[in-house]
């Protein structure tokens, strides 16, 4: 593979379902493979081999299978084309995964093309900081999570994503955190002091657990407490569920 072709999963035209963009049309370009195993991850990277679902119109659900790896001008001329059909419909360019920066060298070569059509997006566990320091100045807006063991399993990431943070914080960004039932106040509690260090201003969005059929996993009161806890902290702690879980695929 060359720095012109990458392994994706699928790309299409939605609605973005969470985060600090909620709502919003975008184009999501979903690379595969991650480095992290997170438990309540909804989105199989699948095999490199398997073929990438392109959808042909936005919005539409017209996927074919292309051939992987996908060249960069096939992604190009089929957003052009959007554009032209569909014109001032898209807000932005999801660069999502699995974890993108995975990919960061095929990035370095996509990102200044891909902004050249409409703003980018990063979708990112936030623990990659080295990565991001190579392609932050091609990126205009990131939503970076921050992992708790209770929820993600993951555990000792905790610098990581401050370094990244720093990094993350030279652009418009905000840091999502998935919560559960058994989360605890002091996850809560060193992922805003997280936040609070690098920047006050720097939404901090808290992220029920949803299931694939719409159901929240965890109580609203304790959601109350948790955001109570995160605004000790942090000037900005909202509560945004998923709502492509609910409302289905756009």
């Amino acid at each position: 593979m060359n720095n012109h072709s990458a392994e994706l999963a699928e790309v299409f035209s939605s609605i973005q379902g969470e985060g600090g963009l909620i709502g919003l049309r975008q184009v999501f370009i979903r690379f595969r493979g991650c480095n992290l195993q997170c438990d309540y991850c909804d989105t199989p990277t699948g095999v490199p081999a398997e073929p990438c679902l392109m959808e042909q119109a936005p919005g539409r659900r017209d996927f074919v299978p292309v051939e992987n790896p996908v060249p960069l001008h096939g992604i190009l001329s089929l957003i052009e084309g959007w554009h032209r059909g569909w014109p001032g419909v898209h807000h932005s360019v999801s660069i999502t995964g699995g974890e993108p920066l995975v990919s960061h060298e095929i990035l370095h070569s996509w990102l200044p093309k891909l902004r050249t059509l409409l703003p980018v997006y990063l979708e990112t566990n936030g623990v990659m900081h080295t990565a991001l320091d190579l392609l932050i100045d091609h990126i205009d807006m990131i939503g970076m999570d921050i992992k708790i063991p209770s929820t993600s399993g993951c555990t000792e990431l905790w610098e990581d994503h401050r370094r990244f943070l720093k990094t993350a914080s030279a652009k418009d960004v905000f840091v999502k955190v998935v919560v559960g039932e058994q989360t605890e106040a002091w996850e809560i509690e060193r992922s805003a002091e997280i936040v609070s260090s690098v920047s006050g201003n720097i939404p901090l969005i808290l992220q029920p657990v949803t299931h694939r059929d719409g159901t929240v996993g965890i109580a609203p009161l304790r959601v109350l407490e948790l955001q109570e806890i995160a605004c000790r902290y942090v000037r900005q702690c909202r509560v945004i569920p998923q709502t492509h879980k609910f409302m289905g695929q756009l």
